[in-house]
Parts: structure tokens; C-alpha cells; sequence
């Protein structure tokens, strides 16, 4: 049963990450993660990416896709990433493979934001599973006190940050939440993407948004 179920869910993850493609332009941004890894292995090599995550960078590089900065070219038509959670309204958890940041960063430069799932992935509401918060080191320990979360131990990010995942939160004003827990201090970035949603969320079944 866990077999069939985890081929069910791959070939969910693979029509979502193809659903994709009539997307893409000639520049692209590309997430991280194991849905993401399909939508990599089905880019032409004639696009250039900028890259979420060094882990990112790498496979497109194997399959001789161009990888350049976000500086370089300024913003992007299209980002294309999964999530860990999805609602109704394309608001989003983030950051369970600890790429948040740059994910965010990478969001906030695109002028559409495609978020690829497979439909384990939608709830009725956030706040199913834990809250990833990216933090300077020095600060790990202050801001663990501030949310009662716990540091992701041994775990750091590209950046050089350390993950502190939180449960219990309260998501019924997610704007509110995401800005009020991005100004405590020492803490680099939220994997709450609610102010910056996703515009398409495709789940290998429908598509929604525009």
C-alpha cells in the first residue's frame, strides 16, 4: 500500500512540475525540492535559470541549463517552486528543505509565481504542519525563546543561517503573522508566504488562479 501510494504521489509531482512548462519564457526561476527536481529534468537547455538553492543550481547545470545571479537580470517572468502547504488562496509554508530565503527573495522578483504540488500538499487552512524561520546563528537561541520552536540541529542553509521550525501558531491573519514574526530580531527569513502568494498552483489534478 505505502508503494502504490508513494508512485501515486511521484506521478502527481511529475504532472504538476509538466503542467509547468507552457510557463516557461526564456528566463526562469527555479525552486527547490523533490517536485521541483521533475520540472528540472523536463527544461529545455535553451532557458536560463537563476536558482533558489546551490542544491538547485547543480542539477541544472548537470542537465547544461545556463545558471546566472538574480542580480544580473533583475527580476524574472516566472518563478516555479513547490510548498510543504497550500490553501485555498495560494498562501504558502515554505522551507522544509531550508532554501526559505532565497526562495522568497526569488518570489518577491517574479511577475508570476507557479507553485507545483502534489495534492497531499492543499489544506483548508496553514498551520498543518511545523513553521520554518531561518536565523542568524548567534540569534538561534533568542528567537527558539521568542516562538517556542526548536533548531533544526546539524541543518544550515546556503546563507549560513540556522532553521528553527514552529508549531501551534495561530494562522488566521497569515499577513499579520508572516510580518510579526519577520521583525523579531536575529530572524533572517519566514517560509510563510502570505503576503507574496502564489498566482498559479498547479497539483498534478487542476489548476487554479491566473
Amino acid at each position: 500500500m505505502a508503494s502504490s501510494t508513494s508512485t501515486s504521489t511521484d506521478a502527481a509531482k511529475r504532472r504538476a512540475a509538466l503542467a509547468a512548462l507552457p510557463l516557461v519564457e526564456e528566463l526562469v526561476g527555479v525552486g527547490t525540492g523533490s517536485t521541483v527536481a521533475y520540472f528540472i529534468e523536463a527544461l529545455p537547455v535553451t532557458v536560463t535559470a537563476v536558482a533558489s538553492s546551490e542544491a538547485t543550481a547543480r542539477l541544472l547545470r548537470a542537465r547544461g541549463i545556463r545558471v546566472v545571479d538574480l542580480n544580473e537580470v533583475g527580476e524574472v517572468p516566472l518563478y516555479v517552486d513547490g510548498a510543504d502547504e497550500c490553501d485555498p488562496r495560494g498562501r504558502l509554508i515554505k522551507g522544509g528543505g531550508g532554501a526559505l530565503t532565497r526562495e522568497k527573495i526569488l518570489a518577491a522578483a517574479a511577475k508570476k509565481f507557479a507553485c507545483i504540488i502534489d495534492p497531499s500538499k492543499r489544506v483548508p487552512r496553514l498551520g498543518r504542519g511545523s513553521l520554518p524561520i531561518e536565523v542568524i546563528p548567534m540569534a538561534r537561541t533568542l528567537v527558539t525563546r521568542a516562538v517556542g520552536g526548536r533548531w533544526r540541529e546539524g541543518f544550515v542553509t546556503d546563507n549560513g543561517g540556522h532553521i528553527v521550525d514552529v508549531d501551534g501558531l495561530d494562522y488566521a491573519d497569515p499577513d499579520s503573522l508572516e510580518r510579526e514574526l519577520s521583525q523579531l530580531v536575529g530572524v533572517i527569513e519566514v517560509g510563510l508566504f502570505s503576503r507574496r502568494p502564489a498566482d498559479v498552483v498547479l497539483d498534478g489534478l487542476i489548476a487554479a488562479g491566473a
